[in-house]
């Protein structure tokens, strides 16, 4: 069951979007030590696809990698979420690693709001560094790991 009526302008604007466009975006400011970071709501709802989250990015790009997933999703080729891709960035490899429900509540508020719950599968969209590797990789700077959390569990073997 999801939400069919706001009660304030940018509940309606996401419950609008998705009518419309099949999905809305999130993006949550940098705030303190917490980076930026975007997120789907609908994508569930429309596709039966997860909903996806990304982090560490400005809102603009965040968006665009997003819009770029959700097209593959609405044209019926969705990306392979086992699989690393070349989809979303050029010249770099994205990984996805599905995201538990432990930290839906401190995330994804709008998709519990939309979904009355934790209904919905959530996967994070990893990035590289410029260099190539993952957060998870041990030679991947303390910088660049605080500038992407990982609240998902990394692939294996990669």
């Amino acid at each position: 069951m999801v939400r069919t009526i706001g009660e304030d302008k940018s509940e309606q604007k996401v419950i609008d979007d998705i009518a419309d466009f099949g999905w809305h975006c999130v993006n949550i400011l940098a705030e303190g030590e917490h980076v930026a970071y975007s997120f789907t709501v609908g994508l569930f709802q429309s596709y039966g696809h997860p909903e996806l989250i990304i982090f560490g990015l400005p809102s603009e790009i965040a968006h665009q990698i997003l819009a770029i997933a959700a097209d593959a999703v609405q044209s019926g080729a969705p990306l392979d979420l086992t699989q690393p891709t070349d989809a979303l960035l050029n010249n770099y490899h994205c990984c996805f690693a599905e995201v538990p429900l432990t930290e839906y509540y401190e995330h994804v508020g709008y998709c519990r709001w939309y979904y009355q719950g934790n209904g919905f599968p959530l996967y994070q969209i990893v990035w590289p560094s410029r260099s190539g590797l993952f957060p998870w990789h041990h030679q991947a700077t303390p910088e660049f790991r605080a500038s992407q959390p990982v609240i998902a569990q990394a692939p294996g073997g990669t």
